[in-house]
This record gives C-alpha cells, sequence and structure tokens, in this order.
C-alpha cells in the first residue's frame, strides 16, 4: 500500500467518524491522535530505521459521553425510554466522563428490570466509551440485550457500527447497517438517522475506492 492510499484511507476513516457521529471538535481532535499512530505504526514497519514515540490520545471522554446520550436519547425514541429514576443520574454521569460509575448505576437498572431496552443500550455504550471505543465482549453482551428489547429501533445496530467505523472496520459497519436498515419499518425510531448515515458512509467507500483506483493499487 503506498503512502498516498495509506493517507486517504486514514483522512476517509476520520471523515465517518465525524460525519457519522456529529462529534464537536474536541472528539475530532482525539480520532486524529488516533489516526496519527496509526499512521506512525505504517511508517516503522515500512522504515524500521526511523525512530517514534507517539503520545497516548488525552481528551475529551465528557464531550463524547454527551454526544452519546444524546443520539441514544433521539434514536431509542420517548415511547421506549427508560422509566427507571436513576437514568438521569447515569446520563448525567456518562456527560461528565464518569463511566464507571455510570456502568455501576446502569448494571444495576437492567438487573432490576431486564426488560429496560434503553439502559442496556446506555451500558454497551457507557462500556464502550470506558474501553476507549473499543467493542468488548460485556459491551457486545449490553447491545444485543438492547436489540432484543429493542426491536424497531436503530439505535443498538447504530452504536455497534460506530463502533466498528472507529475501528476503521468500515465494510463491516456498512454490511451491519445496511441489514439493519431493511429491517426496520417505516418510521421506527432513528431509521432516518441510520438511513442517513449509511448514505455517507456509502460515499466514503465510493471515495475510498475512488481514490485507491487513482494511485494505481
Amino acid at each position: 500500500m503506498s503512502w498516498l492510499v495509506a493517507i486517504a484511507l486514514a483522512l476517509a476513516a476520520f471523515g465517518a467518524v465525524a460525519y457519522l457521529t456529529r462529534a464537536q471538535r474536541a472528539v475530532w481532535m482525539v480520532v486524529l491522535a488516533a489516526l496519527g499512530l496509526g499512521l506512525a505504526g505504517y511508517a516503522t514497519q515500512a522504515s524500521p530505521g526511523l525512530a517514534g514515540a507517539p503520545k497516548q490520545a488525552v481528551g475529551a471522554a465528557s464531550d463524547e459521553g454527551r454526544l452519546f446520550v444524546d443520539l441514544r436519547k433521539e434514536l431509542v425514541g420517548e415511547d421506549r425510554a427508560s422509566r427507571s429514576p436513576y437514568m438521569l443520574m447515569a446520563d448525567e454521569w456518562v456527560r461528565r466522563g464518569r463511566l464507571e460509575g455510570a456502568v455501576t448505576i446502569l448494571a444495576g437498572i437492567v438487573r432490576n428490570n431486564p426488560r429496560d431496552g434503553d439502559a442496556w443500550l446506555a451500558l454497551g455504550n457507557a462500556l464502550l466509551l470506558h474501553a476507549d471505543g473499543r467493542m468488548t465482549q460485556p459491551a457486545l453482551i449490553a447491545f444485543r440485550a438492547a436489540e432484543r428489547e429493542l426491536p424497531d429501533s436503530a439505535g443498538p445496530a447504530f452504536f455497534r457500527g460506530a463502533a466498528l467505523v472507529r475501528e476503521g472496520e468500515l465494510i463491516e459497519a456498512h454490511r451491519l447497517w445496511s441489514a439493519r436498515l431493511a429491517e426496520l419499518p417505516e418510521g421506527a425510531p432513528g431509521r432516518a438517522i441510520l438511513a442517513e448515515r449509511l448514505g455517507a458512509l456509502d460515499r466514503l467507500l465510493r471515495e475510498i475506492v475512488a481514490q485507491a483506483g487513482q494511485s494505481g493499487n
């Protein structure tokens, strides 16, 4: 893979995260830092003589937390929102980046009411954020429970796909979102948002293919 394609892929992945999640500027900087680490690793493998000491990205957990909470509410819909009195506290802690406390509260909510799909989805998101965007097994279990309890919501699939995008698995994210969109009835909570993001991801994938073709790889 040439440097041109590597840079194009990195920029496309950043564009996907920025557009698909409507992240604020502070979150974009975190994503850019992560992509920079990926390119640094590529450079190290391509030229072993080059020294590198990338710094760990720090930043905007609370900004990302606010984004996830607001999107979750929009994707789940008011009718399926959790009725637990502790949900407000959990959401506030996610917004502030106090993720361990939020996970504890949300785990208690779903333990008392395993049918609370909104709380399961919030738990999956909190676990995802706590793992710096990596899809851990506990997060996946929470998302699958949310899918079971929210059969007509785009929320669980949306956040699972967003995690795939963040990990650079753009094609897998496209497959997941396409399948879920085909299953959702018209007017389902979050369906329009999912369709919009899927369209954006489709355009980005086409752009990556075009850029790779222009580079001759």
